[in-house]
C-alpha cells in the first residue's frame, strides 16, 4: 500500500455552460391573471474529458404554463471540471455522482433564479437536492431493484 498514490480531487473550474429563456406567448400571456403551473426537471451528466479529468453537468429546466400555453421556458446547464485520480473504483461512482454535482448545483440554483428574474418574472428558487439519494435511486433502477424510501 505504500506504493499507492494518494487520492486527488481538485475543482479546476465551475462555469455556466448554457442558458436559454423563451417566452413564446408574450406579450399576450403576460396579461393573464391566472397563476401559472411550474414544472422543474433536473439532470446530471458526467463525461470523461481526459485521463482523470471529468466534466460534470447539472441541468435544470423550468417551464411555467397557464392552461396549455407556455409563459416561459428556462434551461440552464452548469458544469464543472474536476480532476479525480487514484480513487478506488468502488468509490468513483459516488465521487462523480454525488460529490461533484453537490459542488456545481448551488451555482446552477443562482443562475436559474437570476435568469428568470432578469426576464421580468419572480425568481424560481430550486429546492435543495439530496444527490446521494438521487444517486442511490438511479443505481437501484439500473440494477432492477425496487426502490425503498423512508
Amino acid at each position: 500500500m505504500a506504493d499507492q498514490e494518494a487520492p486527488v480531487f481538485n475543482i479546476q473550474r465551475v462555469y455556466l455552460k448554457e442558458a436559454s429563456l423563451e417566452q413564446p406567448n408574450s406579450p399576450a400571456i403576460l396579461l393573464e391573471q391566472e397563476q401559472p403551473s411550474v414544472e422543474i426537471n433536473l439532470g446530471v451528466n458526467a463525461e470523461n474529458v481526459a485521463e482523470g479529468v471529468f466534466e460534470i453537468t447539472v441541468t435544470a429546466t423550468v417551464q411555467t404554463k397557464i392552461q396549455d400555453k407556455t409563459v416561459f421556458l428556462a434551461e440552464c446547464k452548469q458544469a464543472g471540471i474536476f480532476e479525480v485520480r487514484n480513487v478506488p473504483d468502488e468509490q468513483m461512482g459516488a465521487v462523480i455522482g454525488i460529490a461533484c454535482p453537490q459542488i456545481v448545483y448551488p451555482y446552477l440554483r443562482g443562475n436559474v433564479a437570476d435568469l428568470i428574474q432578469r426576464a421580468g418574472f419572480p425568481p424560481v428558487h430550486l429546492a435543495e437536492i439530496n444527490f446521494q439519494q438521487m444517486y442511490e435511486q438511479q443505481a437501484a433502477q439500473a440494477q432492477g431493484s425496487p426502490i425503498v424510501t423512508q
